[in-house]
């Protein structure tokens, strides 16, 4: 996955994560734990805020 991947990315948070609630993490946070998803395979140094704000958005309605 790369960052791009945003639905992708969003789906292995919600299995990952399944009981936080993705309007309470943090920016720092949520960049550590895609870095940390299996098959995540990108340059930590590509990724910005809106990036995070795509993914953080993407995981409430995967959560919903």
């Amino acid at each position: 996955m790369k960052w791009t991947d945003i639905n992708d990315i969003a789906i292995e948070l919600v299995d990952t994560h399944p009981d936080v609630d993705p309007l309470q993490i943090n920016f720092v946070d949520l960049r550590n734990w895609v870095l940390q998803l299996p098959g995540f395979d990108d340059d930590p140094n590509r990724c910005g805020e809106k990036i995070l704000e795509a993914i953080q958005a993407a995981w409430i309605e995967e959560a919903e």
